[in-house]
């Protein structure tokens, strides 16, 4: 296992996409605070399996007052990278810490690049609630894990809201246009819900790993129908341990990579299933964050030969203690 300080002085939050000739691509926010200032939505990529990394380009470039930071990512059918980027209202200029808690949420721009992450053109607005579900259903929508491609040709992302009376629901949007418009196919969980991991089996069933409120543990849930209806599927991680990712290995096993927040330790965990979802073996912890009180969000790519390339971020350990992007390399079985 390698671990390294891969992108420093930023909060990230990094969502990890692989391009079809190979580099990897994290789009992460820019500043090393947790939302409170000024920022955009930048593109990194590496060459070299993640051990190394430099700046690509600005998916989604923030306006004065504001600032770009809630992600979903992945890549079109015709290899072009897609980003749906919100963020936040009444947000100071960089160093100028705002409450993370005021302002209002911007509805999420629908970015795209034709040449790996390099330029962008905004093609679009994801508008809620006219866009959404019935009008009153959801206050806002802030996109979140992977956009995938769905088994009938569309693509598919997850988004959340809040419900008015505090409660938070997770919703599936599709596309049936390359990503340059969404509609909603269907509601993941109508409450105790928010950031939710997509992913596709070969079979077409969709799972999902849904960051539930109360003591923030993750629950997976499934669709037989494109994402129109889901089901629950029992509790994935214990309390404080979120978010999730979902990635399908070469081998067919589903691998969750996730959040540890418990006291005492601190870092990102890693299940494996070897039935599509139906049961998961022991928890292990690929990097224990010591010292930490902001990290975790990983986002996972398998490369050439296996290697698992998982990153994460942190807002200081005992060799770094700055925010930054950290990765780990890995093998599932080593």
């Amino acid at each position: 296992m390698e671990r390294y300080v891969a992108i420093d002085n930023v909060c990230a939050w990094p969502n990890l996409t692989r391009l079809p000739d190979g580099a990897l691509v994290a789009f992460i926010f820019d500043q090393p605070t947790h939302g409170e200032w000024e920022g955009d939505v930048v593109a990194w990529a590496s060459e070299d399996d993640g051990r190394t990394w430099h700046f690509r380009g600005v998916a989604a470039p923030h306006e004065p007052g504001t600032n770009r930071m809630n992600v979903a990512a992945g890549l079109a059918h015709d290899g072009s990278l897609l980003v749906l980027a919100s963020g936040w209202s009444r947000r100071g200029p960089v160093g100028e810490a705002s409450s993370p808690h005021t302002g209002e949420v911007l509805d999420p721009w629908i970015c795209r690049s034709t040449d790996g992450g390099r330029t962008w053109a905004r093609v679009g607005t994801l508008r809620g609630p006219a866009d959404g579900p019935p009008p009153g259903t959801v206050e806002h929508l802030i996109p979140f894990g992977d956009i995938v491609p769905l088994p009938g040709g569309d693509l598919g992302v997850c988004l959340y809201g809040l419900v008015p009376g505090g409660d938070n629901r997770a919703l599936f949007y599709a596309s049936g246009d390359g990503g340059l418009t969404w509609l909603p196919r269907g509601v993941i969980r109508a409450g105790n819900a928010n950031e939710t991991a997509p992913l596709v089996l070969p079979s077409g069933r969709l799972l999902a790993a849904a960051r539930t409120l109360g003591d923030q543990h993750l629950d997976l849930l499934a669709s037989d129908d494109d994402g129109a209806t889901w089901a629950e599927c029992g509790a994935l991680t214990l309390g404080a341990q979120h978010p999730g990712h979902l990635l399908r290995l070469d081998d067919g096993r589903v691998l969750l990579t996730y959040g540890i927040r418990n006291s005492g330790l601190y870092g990102v965990g890693a299940r494996l299933s070897e039935d599509d979802g139906l049961t998961w073996g022991a928890p292990r912890v690929l990097a224990a964050l010591e010292g930490s009180t902001d990290g975790g969000y990983p986002s996972t790519v398998q490369v050439e030969g296996g290697t698992l390339v998982t990153a994460y971020y942190s807002n200081g350990i005992p060799w770094h203690q700055r925010y930054h992007m950290g990765v780990v390399r890995w093998r599932p079985d080593a």
